[in-house]
């Protein structure tokens, strides 16, 4: 209300009716206005009361009243019978309603107080109330908030971002105090990707074509980058041009590269079975500066006057690269363990960090050599078919790869106790030597000889001749013909058969169960095995493939059960192979027990190998051979540490509690932590690092650590950062503290005490194990091409089987159509099996091979722009 402005009639209450009279005037301006005004200071006893109209006061919580009049001075006015005031009082009364009447409410200090005695004149009153009006500040908006009841308080004013902001800090509000002003801001909004300030940070705008703006903030909309470009407004980034990329790494305000041109210039320096090739740079890097090199080795049947058109495939696994055949950073490579005579094409190619994102494959530059004549390989490990008191008569296979024809061989042997050296030549692969001395051990080692000269000498191996006295019956003994079926290897699904015929003397069949335990560490026949020590291979595929040759299961029918053990079944069965007669086998089948395990079950097992370690470490031994082949388990699925015989005591020295080993000898590297590889520091820590392997061991369910990389290739890869991947289904928690002991320094590793307690409360929080890790953590992607082959590197289906070692299956993904990468991504383990891909470890093999290359056709699909 505010009467400075009416003219027309007020109309208020007044009481009594001869007390306050509405007159009109003039303001100091000359303006018209209505005003009340009062004199009767000569009447004793006075009351004058006047009433406003009811105001509304709807949610206001404070009102203020200013009142504009003039007070006369009680001296000026002569003969004042009674008393005279120059003040008056103003009171409020509360209604919900406008209930008052010229009555009511009583004219009296309750609820009223009384004004008494003044001469006065009322010019103008205005009552209002106080707010703080909407506004918007730190890109938010907040509405129109009346003041609080008392002049302290402040009254919160919730706000929303503006349109195209979003809230960085919560909650958002303001706080408007007594005098209708805004204090205090909390929280603040932002511009969002796409979007930048204007009209004084009051609004977000979007960006304008060939604009973006990557990340949300205050800053400006900025033009876009290199090589690419936006076609509608609010960009957050800008896409690339076509045939230009940017890599997973690159930041949104990076130009967009492409993929380098050829290398230039390759030479090749051939030196009989090796060579050496160098290169120089691309004349184009891509606008990029993480070139690396990538060199494919392929083998080509036919020589140079070879006639019609040859066909060549992926090089065998043991050609050698040095310094290594993926992920090259100089422009120079050392290749060897080629064959003798034969014509191979080197691709040499460049790559960059957008390559994998190209549809095409990598530029290259090609070379075709032909290699020359070379010494024969290494002789496989020898085999004593006999021995007496002066002789020894041992055979060998030939030399996998003979360069040649084999012109004879020659062996070198001594007596251990004295060390002087003889030789024989032979003709064939076996030799007798004679002469020798009786119970005396002998070192014997055999090379080849061809035109171009001697290889090399064997491994060492020692044989030992009998005593005099038991040379007869050593004679006797070796009557025993046995023949001993082969085996396939290895944690698979596979179904083991095992022919045994054995033609015993009446007379020996009593003989002790140590004898022919004996006995069974012999070789029968040249070639022929029936014990293999796993420790002198470093791949157990390459001993299967030695002294194992897989029998057609077809060939095989199980007829009953004979028995059964903690890993399988023994069966009676018939063995009936092509052009030969049929026979009574065993036949023995191995339980897979990949998956058949909960999440829970596995830790619990780790579990307890951890305390088992934890248990060891405190009493200050270092186990130095921590691997998943030395976990006892029982029935129960209790684990035990066992085989402690690399194990050594710590002497007590807080400050360097360290072995180091000063002999020479085996190590596990697969299991072994990099300090005890390179300089022999054996600590509690690096049995740390033996347990990550031991996790990774348990949660793949029984696969090879680092798979068929050699021991080299993993020295390498762990040097320059490589770690596992998390098996599949493994855990995140279980993965990331797989890579908590595979920190490269040792002292940042956990102790197995807290091992033991991040496990204990894994187990307790089982939800925390449900969270899945990804495939490629923890994996740099040039290593990762080493163990998983990039498929658009291959010609045809053929070549990629070959490269994951599957080519015996060519025909069969031939004939039942699957001949194109296309149609190989699709395949599932019931297409496996309808193309007699029987064996599960070799189904599980081409399923995560057809895995990675599902990956990597999502990884090379174009981007639409």
């Amino acid at each position: 209300m505010d009467t400075k402005w009416v003219t027309s009639e007020l109309a208020w209450t007044s009481h009594p009716e001869s007390g306050w009279e509405e007159v009109s005037g003039y303001d100091e301006a000359m303006n018209p206005i209505r005003t009340y005004q009062v004199c009767n200071v000569r009447e004793s006893s006075q009351n004058n009361w006047l009433r406003t109209g009811f105001i509304w006061r709807r949610d206001v919580q404070r009102v203020y009243v200013e009142l504009k009049f003039t007070v006369r001075d009680c001296n000026s006015i002569p003969n004042i019978p009674g008393s005279c005031k120059e003040t008056f009082n103003l009171f409020y009364y509360e209604a919900d309603s406008d209930v008052a009447s010229a009555s009511s409410p009583f004219w009296m200090e309750n609820p009223y107080v009384k004004d008494q005695g003044a001469c006065m004149s009322l010019i103008s009153v205005r009552a209002f109330y106080k707010k703080c009006a909407s506004t918007t500040a730190g890109f938010a908006l907040f509405p129109e908030t009346l003041t609080g009841a008392e002049p302290t308080s402040l009254v919160i004013a919730p706000g929303t971002c503006i349109a195209n902001a979003v809230e960085v800090s919560v909650p958002l509000k303001l706080y408007c105090n007594g005098d209708g002003e805004w204090m205090v801001p909390v929280g603040a909004c932002t511009c969002a990707t796409g979007h930048e300030p204007a009209a004084k940070e009051s609004q977000c705008r979007p960006c304008p074509p060939g604009s973006y703006k990557a990340k949300q903030g205050e800053g400006p909309c900025l033009p876009c980058p290199p090589n690419s470009r936006t076609t509608s407004p609010a960009a957050s980034i800008c896409t690339c041009h076509n045939n230009f990329y940017r890599a997973d790494s690159d930041s949104a305000d990076s130009a967009c590269t492409t993929v380098p041109s050829p290398p230039r210039g390759v030479i090749s320096n051939v030196n009989e079975t090796s060579l050496i090739l160098e290169w120089s740079e691309p004349r184009d890097l891509g606008g990029r500066d993480d070139l690396l090199y990538n060199v494919i080795c392929k083998k080509c049947r036919g020589g140079p006057g070879a006639t019609g058109a040859s066909t060549c495939s992926r090089c065998d696994d043991n050609v050698e690269f040095v310094p290594r055949q993926l992920g090259l950073t100089e422009r120079r490579v050392h290749i060897s363990h080629l064959l003798a005579h034969t014509r191979y094409t080197f691709e040499v190619q460049a790559v960059n960090g957008v390559s994998g994102k190209s549809p095409l494959p990598p530029r290259y530059a090609a070379v075709n050599i032909t290699t020359n004549q070379a010494a024969p390989s290494e002789v496989p490990t020898l085999h004593l078919h006999s021995s007496s008191g002066s002789s020894l008569t041992l055979s060998w296979a030939p030399p996998e790869r003979p360069n040649g024809v084999i012109l004879d061989y020659e062996m070198k042997y001594f007596e251990k106790s004295e060390g002087i050296a003889s030789t024989v030549t032979s003709q064939k692969n076996s030799v007798q030597l004679d002469g020798l001395r009786p119970d005396a051990r002998y070192v014997v080692q055999v090379r080849a000889r061809t035109v171009a000269g001697y290889g090399q000498y064997s491994r060492p191996a020692e044989f030992e001749t009998t005593s005099e006295r038991g040379s007869g019956a050593q004679q006797l003994q070796e009557q025993l013909p046995l023949i001993v079926g082969s085996a396939t290897a290895g944690l698979v699904f596979v179904v083991a058969v095992v022919v045994i015929a054995v033609v015993c003397l009446r007379k020996q069949r009593h003989s002790s169960d140590s004898e022919y335990t004996e006995k069974l560490q012999q070789y029968i026949a040249p070639g022929m095995k029936v014990y293999i020590d796993p420790f002198t291979y470093e791949d157990p595929n390459e001993a299967v493939r030695e002294f194992a040759k897989e029998i057609d299961v077809s060939c095989v029918k199980i007829e009953e059960v004979i028995g059964a053990g903690e890993f399988g079944e023994v069966c009676r069965g018939r063995l009936k192979q092509p052009g030969r007669r049929e026979v009574f086998v065993a036949i023995k089948t191995l339980k897979l027990n990949d998956g058949q395990f909960t999440v829970i079950q596995l830790v619990g097992m780790l579990r307890g190998i951890a305390a088992g370690m934890k248990y060891l470490s405190e009493m200050n031994y270092v186990h130095r051979d921590l691997a998943a082949r030395n976990i006892l388990v029982n029935s129960n699925l209790v684990c035990k540490v066992s085989d402690f015989g690399l194990s050594r005591f710590l002497e007590d020295d807080p400050s360097d509690p360290t072995y180091t080993s000063s002999l020479g000898g085996k190590i596990p590297i697969r299991w072994t932590a990099p300090e005890a590889i390179a300089y022999r520091k054996f600590t509690s820590a690096s049995d740390v690092w033996s347990y990550g392997i031991v996790m990774w061991e348990v949660m793949s369910y029984g696969e090879r650590p680092y798979w068929d990389m050699s021991n080299q290739d993993v020295i390498n890869a762990v040097e320059q950062d490589y770690r596992l991947p998390p098996p599949m289904d493994c855990p995140t928690a279980l993965h990331q503290l797989m890579l908590d002991c595979w920190v490269r320094d040792r002292n940042l590793r956990p102790k197995f005490s807290q091992i033991v307690n991040t496990l204990d409360k894994l187990i307790r929080n089982a939800a925390s194990l449900k969270v899945i890790a990804s495939a490629q953590s923890g994996m740099s992607q040039p290593l990762l091409d080493r163990t998983v082959p990039d498929y658009t590197t291959f010609t045809t289906v053929g070549d990629w089987l070959d490269a994951i070692k599957m080519g015996r299956y060519k025909e069969s993904f031939v004939s039942a159509g699957f001949a194109s990468f296309d149609l190989v991504a699709q395949m599932t383990a019931e297409d496996l099996l309808r193309i007699g891909v029987t064996l599960a470890g070799h189904q599980k093999k081409i399923l995560s091979s057809i895995q990675d290359m599902r990956l990597q056709m999502n990884q090379t699909l174009p981007v639409q722009v």
